[in-house]
């Protein structure tokens, strides 16, 4: 066997194995990133249904007017019942 024929033979067989594994490589970050984009729209998903339940300011402005109201009816009350002792 020639010389040059084994040494073609040689980096014939290195071109095909480094091919194949850049080629599995390739496969496997195509898998991740759709594995990646799946994940982001769920976090994303998530993330809208967790702002969408955050109580908002004007309504929390709201519930602590209608609270203190109660909050002086009571203390108006108090004041009256303690008139009466």
């Amino acid at each position: 066997m020639d010389l040059q024929l084994a040494f073609n033979l040689a980096v014939g067989i290195v071109a095909f194995l480094g091919g194949y594994v850049l080629n599995s490589i390739s496969k496997r970050i195509e898998s991740l990133q759709s594995a990646d984009t799946a994940l982001t729209e769920k976090v994303h998903k998530i993330e809208t249904l967790v702002v969408g339940e955050y109580v908002k300011h004007s309504e929390l402005d709201k519930l602590g007017e209608a609270l203190f109201k109660k909050l002086d009816k009571i203390d108006v009350k108090l004041d009256g019942k303690q008139d009466r002792q």
